[in-house]
């Protein structure tokens, strides 16, 4: 092996000439895309147990990959290395899972090795492969086509293109899946309750809401004016409508404000129940933060009450959520 000088602008040519090819490979998956994917989904979500992915070499080092997506989104799964299967490892399988095998030529020995027991056990196999006429291919209850025209390698022999493709097919799985089980925000930080991802999870709407004397609080019957002039001391933007016996009515923000100066000539003699919005979205007091920052994003707010025996307690607002690192 020798060494070879290369150029800034030919190491920047090769480089974009791997995009090129891995992008194209994944572009001709898409095209590929069929009712076997859905079969595969069908048999992944109707699935009593739990996913087993298994595969040698580059495509076992994907297939860990891809187990660990299925997993903090929704999908129990493990990596089986069919090498150890047969010492023992296979007993991770039960007859209630799902296997998917990871194969480029669809011979790979260690993985063929497993088939007995998949087909004993009247497992459903998922094969994903290259060769569609493979081994693992005719014995798979679903074939997934991964072939690529050639891989980025210029020797067309290290894995590159066709691992590109096997990550990006996995993805597509585990995505499809989450979508199809309703897997939430809120879903997504349980699996994910350390670092940056799950901070949330720390956090209920107790922990952040605020309370007390800094509730911007009103009653219907008062004046509009009055109602804005509490909005303004308290710099929240907005400022919650309650009964005598606390339970939320209504709420006024600092966008209602705008919308009422708007469409009302004269407001010196509007009250607040003239003009309040009601039936305000909130959350309880038990809630996550994560769910109430949720909810804000769907409805583009920036506070929230919060509710506990049907009675306002307190209010969240979007800044202390990101305070403390939920979002």
């Amino acid at each position: 092996m020798q060494a070879v000088m290369m150029k800034e602008d030919e190491l920047i040519k090769s480089a974009s000439e791997v995009f090129d090819i891995e992008a194209n490979s994944i572009l001709k998956l898409k095209e590929r895309l069929n009712i076997e994917f859905v079969k595969a989904i069908d048999i992944l979500y109707s699935s009593k147990g739990k996913v087993v992915v298994t595969g040698m070499g580059k495509s076992g080092l994907i297939g860990r990959k891809i187990a660990s997506t299925l997993c903090s989104t929704g999908t129990p799964a493990v990596f089986l290395h069919p090498a150890e299967s047969t010492h023992g490892d296979s007993g991770i399988i039960t007859r209630q899972d799902v296997v998917i095998g990871i194969s480029n030529s669809g011979e790979t020995a260690e993985l063929l090795n497993l088939l007995p027991l998949i087909k004993r056990f009247n497992v459903p196999l998922i094969g994903i492969t290259g060769k569609t006429d493979s081994t693992l291919a005719k014995r798979s209850d679903v074939v997934l086509d991964i072939a690529v025209e050639k891989e980025a390698c210029p020797l067309n022999k290290a894995p590159t293109a066709s691992t590109t493709v096997t990550l990006a097919l996995g993805d597509a799985l585990a995505v499809c899946l989450l979508k199809k089980r309703g897997f939430s925000y809120e879903d997504f930080l349980v699996f994910h309750p350390s670092g940056a991802l799950g901070k949330g999870i720390l956090y209920k709407v107790s922990d952040l809401m605020l309370k007390d004397e800094n509730l911007p609080l009103v009653n219907e019957n008062i004046q509009f004016l009055e109602a804005v002039k509490l909005i303004s001391e308290k710099k929240l933007g907005c400022a919650f409508v309650i009964n005598s016996d606390k339970s939320l009515k209504g709420v006024i923000t600092d966008g209602d404000i705008r919308r009422i100066l708007l469409k009302h000539g004269n407001i010196e003699n509007l009250k607040v129940k003239d003009v309040m919005v009601l039936n305000p979205k909130y959350v309880n007091t038990d809630d996550l933060a994560a769910k109430a920052l949720s909810i804000m994003e769907k409805y583009s707010i920036t506070s929230l009450g919060v509710v506990e025996d049907n009675k306002l307690t307190g209010i969240i607002h979007i800044h202390d959520l990101l305070k403390a690192g939920v979002a």
